[in-house]
């Protein structure tokens, strides 16, 4: 029989705490999860290996228990090792096989659950095993586990908030669900959506999916925190003498007043014009200035800059 090392199969130190252990197993749950891996043989087995670990290392005194002997080195003995050989009813043979609770015959050999040995029964090293504060056995019912996606929203989407009807493909075919983007949401938060993760294990609950937000790159703005930046194209002269121009913000239409004398790359600051918190918080908005011609001059317009040419600045 094969020694089980359930610090190891749970990638955890001997000294671990009850929270980094119920962490561990929870991570390598998800990731071995059969659902997630269907008709995989060695993933389905691995997933039993975890939750035979969880079962012990999550149990104080069944943890305790296990220590015991694993202090001493009585089980560090690889796959021929034989209880009778640390004096566990010298002389009797022992007829190792599947045990009755799902388990590995290590475990029920300790533990006890259905017969693992023909001298010891059901009782185990140490009494009977209880149902009772057991973590997981074949046909107990489990949540499904987590599952996380990408939704790609606007960055006016974001900001005012919108309804969304989005398509989920699961084992029953595709199906659509709407929902609501609140308003201020930022990038990489997570929308949660209960019960649409993967199914649950003997009919316990489905698991929750969690939707990543993620801004499509905006042909305007750009997102910094919550501060907006845009161009703001500017003729010569507007950039000379100063003007006013208008410019479509996330919730309307401004007039923006720019300086004479504004050099293309300067940046113009319109306060609490930006993108909005779930609080209401507002950024400010930042228009770099790009000086441009225009695409076509008259002949009143060519004038002046030919004028223009023939002036020493």
């Amino acid at each position: 029989m094969k020694y089980k090392d359930y610090y190891q199969i749970l990638g955890v130190s001997k000294n671990a705490s009850e929270d980094e252990i119920k962490k561990a197993y929870r991570k390598l749950a998800k990731k071995y999860h059969p659902d997630t891996h269907p008709g995989d043989r060695a993933a389905e087995e691995k997933f039993k290996e975890i939750n035979e670990a969880y079962e012990v290392l999550g149990d104080p005194e069944k943890r305790k228990k296990y220590d015991q002997f694993g202090s001493q080195g009585q089980f560090f003995h690889g796959a021929d090792f034989d209880p009778s050989q640390f004096g566990f009813g010298n002389g009797v043979h022992y007829e190792f096989r599947s045990g009755g609770s799902g388990f590995s015959d290590f475990f029920d050999w300790i533990f006890g659950g259905g017969d693992p040995f023909s001298a010891f029964g059901d009782s185990g090293v140490f009494g009977k095993r209880s149902g009772s504060g057991s973590h997981f056995n074949r046909s107990m019912k489990m949540k499904g586990g987590d599952t996380e996606t990408v939704l790609e929203i606007s960055i006016a989407e974001g900001f005012s908030g919108a309804e969304k009807l989005i398509s989920l493909r699961g084992a029953n075919g595709e199906k659509k669900i709407s929902l609501k983007i609140p308003a201020g949401i930022k990038q990489g938060e997570k929308i949660k959506l209960a019960g649409q993760g993967n199914p649950g294990i003997n009919g316990g609950p489905n698991g929750d999916l969690y939707l990543r937000i993620e801004f499509r790159k905006d042909p305007v703005f750009e997102l910094n925190g919550l501060d907006l930046e845009a161009r703001l194209q500017l003729y010569p002269w507007e950039a000379a003498l100063g003007a006013e121009k208008p410019f479509n913000t996330l919730d309307g239409r401004i007039s923006v007043r720019i300086p004479a004398g504004v050099q293309t790359d300067s940046r113009i600051r319109v306060a609490g014009k930006g993108y909005r918190d779930k609080s209401g918080r507002r950024g400010d908005l930042f228009l770099r200035a790009v000086i441009v011609n225009p695409p076509r001059l008259n002949r009143e317009q060519l004038e002046l800059y030919e004028k223009l040419s023939r002036i020493q600045v």
